[in-house]
């Protein structure tokens, strides 16, 4: 857990603590406490600021003179492109074509170079990234597949868990390239070996549930229709190798049931979450999670949504 304290020195002063908050409603539902970590209130709207801040924060000076290239579906952007703003680095930003249109304002409104793809998934677009980063000579940021993003996304997040709500055993988790599961799980386990780690993902892009199943890493998947685009696509090898000895179930999960669980935090929670950061809520609603015996936390990950999808979800 190295990396993990030298990830949470790096992010002192520069995040927020985001506030855990119990779930009377949800609690009753799953006849267990249940408890929100508060993601969604974080800077730049999700969890994704914590790796952005480590990794760029580490990159030699030559490599900030020459900027980054990256692609997200649109969290892991926004938080680049806010603290490369910071640092002074170039930062390139490579989107799927029907990326959330407020993530991609707001990196625009960044001061980044926002790149939108020819392709709706983000696998394909994120080739296109690297192919981009190789030519020009620029370092290539994941937004999920490496050792210091699972530190930093996953691993101070549940540090901050661990220590703010000591009693809990059960962790609900977005999954989606797992660098915010991989992470956590990683972490949570290491200081709780009872602890049960619960991968939220959608149904139309299972990556972990097809991975667990193959036993490796299924790196690429079709792309999907939905509006929880940070859901969409294939794990990184990094987070499922943690995952895949650390992973005790796995929720699927569908579009309505992700619409029912935005609806559900905003009446009962007066929060607006993103689709994406829905899904552990969804996994309780559902009884997807299965049966949970222990204090739970579900981590809320992100609110980053456009005003056109909320109608929509709404409506629904």
């Amino acid at each position: 857990m190295p990396l993990v304290l030298e990830a949470r020195r790096a992010l002192e002063g520069r995040i927020r603590r985001t506030p855990i908050e119990p779930s009377a409603a949800l609690s009753e539902a799953a006849g267990i406490p249940v408890f929100l970590k508060l993601e969604c209130l974080q800077l730049t709207g999700s969890f994704k600021i914590r790796g952005a801040v480590f990794v760029l924060s580490r990159l030699d000076p030559e490599d900030r003179r020459r900027g980054v290239v990256t692609c997200s579906a649109g969290n892991h952007g926004k938080a680049v492109a806010h603290v490369a703003r910071e640092l002074g680095i170039p930062a390139e930003i490579h989107v799927p074509r029907g990326v959330d249109e407020s993530k991609y304002q707001g990196m625009l409104a960044l001061g980044a170079r926002v790149v939108r793809s020819d392709f709706e998934g983000f696998d394909e677009t994120e080739r296109v990234a690297r192919e981009e980063a190789a030519r020009s000579g620029r370092p290539f940021l994941t937004a999920f597949d490496d050792a210091q993003i699972l530190a930093a996304n996953g691993g101070t997040l549940a540090a901050e868990v661990l220590e703010d709500c000591p009693g809990a055993r059960a962790f609900l988790l977005p999954v989606g390239g797992a660098g915010l599961a991989g992470g956590f799980a990683y972490y949570a386990k290491t200081a709780l070996p009872d602890a049960r780690i619960i991968g939220c993902q959608h149904a139309l892009s299972p990556a972990l549930a097809l991975s667990l199943e193959r036993g490796e890493a299924v790196l690429s998947l079709p792309p999907v229709a939905t509006t929880a685009g940070g859901l969409e696509g294939g794990i990184g090898r990094t987070g499922f190798e943690v995952l895949r000895p650390r992973c005790d179930a796995v929720a699927l999960l569908t579009e309505d049931e992700i619409f029912e669980a935005v609806r559900f935090v905003l009446d009962r929670h007066q929060y607006l979450i993103e689709p994406s950061s829905a899904v552990t809520v969804a996994a309780i609603l559902t009884g997807k999670a299965g049966r949970l015996e222990a204090p739970a936390v579900a981590v809320i990950s992100g609110r980053n949504v456009a005003l056109p999808t909320l109608r929509t979800i709404l409506a629904a």
